[in-house]
C-alpha cells in the first residue's frame, strides 16, 4: 500500500537569474527523492500526498516542450484516475505557477500560488503553514536557495506537518550549474532522516556556499603581520607548517596554507597576493584548537 507523503513544499523561480527550485519538508523518509523535480529552462514540480511520480517525469517533459504550468497540470490530471489523492505544485520557466489539491487529500490540505512560486501542503496543522511559507518567500531577501529554506523554516514555525518532522530537501537547477558545468543541478541537498531536518538543511546550504562559492569583497581580508602569525600558529599546530612564527605571508607560509585549503576543499576560496578569506581563516583556527 502506498504511504501518504504528508508534506509542505514550495516550487519557485528567480526572475533575475532564471534559477528554478523546490524545497520540501515532510514526516516521510527521504521525501525529496519523491517530491522534487526540476529542469533548467523548463520548470519545477513538487508531487506529493499519494504522490504520482509521473507528474514529475512527464511534467518536466511537457514543460520542456513549451507547455505552460497550467497546460502541464491539465494534461497530467487528465491522465490520472487517482487525481483526487494527488497534490502538485508547478512553476514554469516564465514564472507562471499553478497547483492542485485533490479532494481526498487529508486535512489540512491546500495551496497558495503567486508570481514565480507555488506553496502546497497536506496533513498540516492548519492553513497558516502555507500562508507563512508564501509570505516568507515573498519577503525574504537573497538568492533563491536562501528564500526557499527560509520559507520552509517559517512554515514549520507556523505549525508544519501535523505528524511531525523527518526529512527535508532543496533542489535548484540552472544551465550548466553543476560541479564542472556538466549538467543543470546547481544545488541538491537532502536531509533524509533527522529530528530537525530544516535546521540541518540550512547548515548544509551554508556548507555548500562555503565550499562552492567564491568569496565576496566582504569576505576578503589582508594578511597583516598579526593575521600572518595566527595563520602560521594554526598551520603549525596542524602540522602543515614548520617555519618561524614571524607573521610573514611568505612562500613557505603560502604553500602550507594552500595545502590546508586543498585538503579541506577550499580551492574556490583562495585569493591572490597577500589576501585570504576570513571564513577560511576562522575554520583554520577552529581546527587547530580542536
Amino acid at each position: 500500500m502506498m504511504k501518504n507523503i504528508s508534506t509542505f513544499s514550495i516550487v519557485a523561480r528567480d526572475p533575475h537569474t532564471g534559477e528554478l527550485g523546490v524545497a520540501v519538508q515532510s514526516k516521510f523518509l527521504a521525501a525529496a527523492a519523491v517530491v522534487s523535480w526540476a529542469k533548467a529552462g523548463a520548470g519545477a514540480i513538487a508531487t506529493q500526498a499519494m504522490a504520482n511520480l509521473d507528474y514529475g517525469e512527464l511534467g518536466l517533459k511537457l514543460l520542456e516542450k513549451g507547455y505552460t504550468a497550467q497546460q502541464t497540470l491539465d494534461a497530467l490530471l487528465s491522465l490520472d484516475d487517482g487525481r483526487e489523492d494527488r497534490q502538485v505544485g508547478i512553476v514554469d520557466a516564465d514564472g507562471n505557477s499553478v497547483a492542485y489539491t485533490g479532494g481526498s487529500c487529508f486535512d489540512w490540505a491546500g495551496h497558495i500560488t503567486g508570481d514565480n512560486f507555488s506553496c502546497q501542503g497536506n496533513i498540516l496543522v492548519s492553513e497558516a503553514t502555507v500562508k507563512a511559507m508564501a509570505e516568507a518567500f515573498n519577503n525574504t531577501k537573497g538568492n533563491l536557495a536562501t528564500r526557499l529554506v527560509e520559507a520552509l523554516d517559517k512554515a514549520q514555525e507556523a505549525g508544519g506537518d501535523k505528524r511531525g518532522r523527518q526529512s527535508a530537501g532543496l533542489l535548484i537547477v540552472k544551465e550548466n550549474g553543476s560541479y564542472g558545468g556538466y549538467n543543470d543541478k546547481y544545488i541538491d541537498l537532502r536531509v533524509d532522516d533527522d529530528p530537525e531536518p530544516i535546521k540541518k538543511l540550512r547548515h548544509l546550504l551554508y556548507l555548500h556556499e562555503l565550499y562552492f562559492n567564491k568569496p565576496t569583497k566582504e569576505d576578503i581580508i589582508e594578511v597583516t603581520v598579526e593575521v600572518g602569525k595566527r595563520i602560521q600558529d594554526a598551520l603549525k599546530r596542524l602540522e602543515y607548517y614548520n617555519g618561524d612564527i614571524n607573521g610573514l605571508f611568505d612562500q613557505l607560509t603560502q604553500n602550507a596554507y594552500f595545502a590546508f585549503c586543498g585538503v579541506e576543499n577550499f580551492e574556490e576560496r583562495l585569493c591572490e597576493g597577500s589576501y585570504i578569506d576570513k571564513n577560511v581563516l576562522n575554520i583554520l583556527i577552529e581546527k587547530s584548537e580542536e
